[in-house]
């Protein structure tokens, strides 16, 4: 079922719903008073919004896949959807409200069984608060082109579906299997002009070779081979086999591999292009999951409230939305069977919040700690200055107050391994303050979360071995079991024998390496 979004409408008095049902001409209309509230009061920008209502199993597939209702076919989607299904059905984990698409327009995805005033929920938060910050944040600026997202979902869901009835499922789910085992490190973190150019030489990769086979000359079978016990490895790294033509080093395997690997055949490429493509979309929210959930949790809680004040809303409804409101914000304790980490959503909406006291009710510390904000009589301007501005760890560094600190209890502890014992690094104080924001930000810093791993040496022309290094932080080496296993997908994709070499960036001494060789397809 679907719901396609007006103009704003004209805001009429008394309630814009009573009750629990709804139905598509109420959606339209709560959908249109939350836009009015959003656009005129809190000065919000967003694409134009399509809302998609669906069945909690529809739910249970598009949350399975990725969170994304037009994905290609994967096993592993339908092994998600499995697990999913099971928890959901034992009551041991409760369904996403919502879930929404960075695209041009914006799709947004509901539940049937939602309440009205869960309907109003999803949308003032979806519809508007992640639609804004899709829209405005500089990283989906660089990164994301919102108006090929539909038609690139599309084209992966057809070019799959004909690939699985040309070639064969096993075949097909072979190469995404190796693809999906090196989706993060298929992304490219730097100089987003380069996502256009890499484009262009992958395109041109793949013409070379469509021409190269089309003109294929089996008499090139004939020609003299090398003297037997000759140095091959040698003489073709003389000859420019490992080149900069290359590109090397290179941090976006998939790319590589889809530019350079000697075996696959075009729609292999193809697929690991859909794959990659897939990693870059992510790559954003990625660095922004506390400022995109504690955008649109802020501006959920806004127009529900500001609703409420304005007389649209009843007390029933302000209650069932508080009830809601208040268990996606639960930061569990360390110690209870619900922690799993800091919550996103509560350390985002307190932050925003913390920005928006800060602006209008500072203290002397908030004077102390920002004073280019503080006092500024304007937090709506602040907060959406920050929203385009700034991902997680940036946010954190600049905006992490004393306040929230002492709220969520926060405090930083060295754990390192050669001590039988933990120490306390940081406290509340002015120095202890600044070590936590450091650490926390830290965190939310996927460049340093996530191994860096390079290709630095390939051989096209003998050996064709394939050598990656991984660059050691911290003393923090790769677990060897998921290394290999994770290294023999490379091999499968390459071709060919692989090496990987791990590198210590302080001390620069090398650790053993390890070797996989291609297995048959």
């Amino acid at each position: 079922m679907t719901a396609k979004a007006g103009p704003a409408g004209g805001r009429g008095a008394g309630l814009l719903f009573e009750g629990a049902e709804w139905n598509f001409d109420l959606l339209r209309r709560v959908h249109d008073g939350i836009e009015e509230v959003a656009l005129g009061e809190l000065g919000l920008d967003v694409y134009r919004n399509q809302i998609e209502v669906i069945t909690a199993e529809q739910m249970l597939d598009a949350y399975a896949s990725v969170g994304m209702p037009l994905m290609y076919r994967h096993w592993s989607f339908g092994k998600h959807f499995v697990r999913e299904e099971t928890l959901y059905r034992k009551g041991a984990q409760a369904l996403a409200y919502e879930l929404v698409i960075n695209s041009n327009p914006c799709v947004c995805y509901v539940m049937e069984e939602n309440t009205i005033t869960m309907q109003a929920l999803v949308i003032a938060h979806a519809a508007f608060g992640h639609n804004h910050f899709f829209k405005n944040n500089y990283l989906f600026k660089q990164w994301t082109d919102a108006d090929t997202v539909l038609d690139e979902l599309a084209h992966a869901k057809r070019f799959v579906q004909h690939c699985e009835d040309r070639y064969g499922i096993d075949a097909v789910e072979s190469v995404l299997d190796a693809a999906h085992a090196l989706m993060r490190h298929g992304v490219s973190r730097y100089a987003p002009s380069r996502q256009r150019d890499e484009r262009d030489a992958a395109g041109k990769a793949r013409a070379r070779a469509v021409h190269e086979e089309a003109t294929y000359n089996d008499l090139w079978r004939t020609v003299p081979k090398k003297p037997s016990g000759e140095p091959v490895e040698e003489a073709d790294s003389e000859n420019g086999g490992d080149g900069p033509e290359l590109g090397l080093p290179e941090e976006n395997l998939l790319l590589f591999l889809e530019r350079f690997a000697p075996k696959l055949e075009n729609w292999q490429r193809e697929l690991i292009a859909i794959v990659r493509r897939n990693a870059q979309y992510f790559y954003p929210q990625r660095q922004t999951k506390l400022m995109n959930e504690g955008c649109a949790t802020f501006v959920h809680y806004e127009i529900l409230n500001r609703l409420y004040e304005a007389g649209r809303i009843g007390e029933g409804s302000i209650l069932e939305f508080l009830h809601s409101h208040s268990s996606v914000v639960t930061q569990p304790d360390f110690d209870d069977r619900r922690f799993s980490g800091i919550n996103p959503y509560a350390l985002g909406f307190a932050m925003m919040r913390d920005i928006q006291r800060i602006c209008e009710e500072p203290t002397a510390e908030d004077r102390d700690w920002f004073p280019g904000i503080a006092g500024n009589g304007d937090a709506l301007a602040t907060l959406r200055s920050a929203w385009a501005d700034y991902r997680d760890e940036s946010f954190v560094l600049q905006y992490l107050s004393p306040k929230v600190i002492r709220d969520f209890r926060m405090f930083a502890l060295s754990d390192d391994t050669t001590s039988t014992f933990m120490r306390v690094d940081a406290i509340h104080e002015e120095e202890g303050y600044r070590d936590v924001r450091r650490a926390l930000a830290r965190q939310y810093d996927p460049g340093h979360q996530d191994p860096d791993i390079q290709v630095v040496e390939a051989n096209l022309k003998g050996s064709r071995r394939l050598v990656l290094k991984h660059v050691v932080r911290d003393g923090k080496r790769l677990e060897r079991k998921e290394a290999e296993r994770v290294l023999a997908h490379v091999a499968r994709l390459w071709g060919y024998r692989v090496r990987l070499i791990e590198v210590d960036a302080e001390t620069g001494t090398t650790y053993e390496g390890l070797e996989a060789l291609a297995m048959p397809w």
